[in-house]
């Protein structure tokens, strides 16, 4: 991932679940990274998952059916 890149972050309910979609999408080939959930979003968890903004419809697509999470999110600069 890139400086210029753009991201989005997923927002999953516990820490468990970010570590269990972390190790899901890395398995895919879907670069991610644990980060502190943004001020500017919520969530019940105080980690997300940090992907390329392009990946997102795809991560939805591995994680659909196996995790759930609330949102996937872009991340703004």
């Amino acid at each position: 991932m890139s400086g210029s890149e753009s991201h989005a972050v997923i927002l999953l309910e516990s820490v468990s679940h970010a570590l269990r979609a972390e190790k899901i999408l890395k398995a895919a080939g879907i670069r991610c990274k644990l980060i502190p959930v943004p001020r500017q979003l919520s969530s019940d968890c105080g980690v997300c998952l940090r992907i390329a903004a392009a990946d997102g419809e795809r991560a939805a697509g591995v994680l659909a059916g196996r995790l759930d999470y609330f949102n996937i999110a872009p991340l703004e600069k």
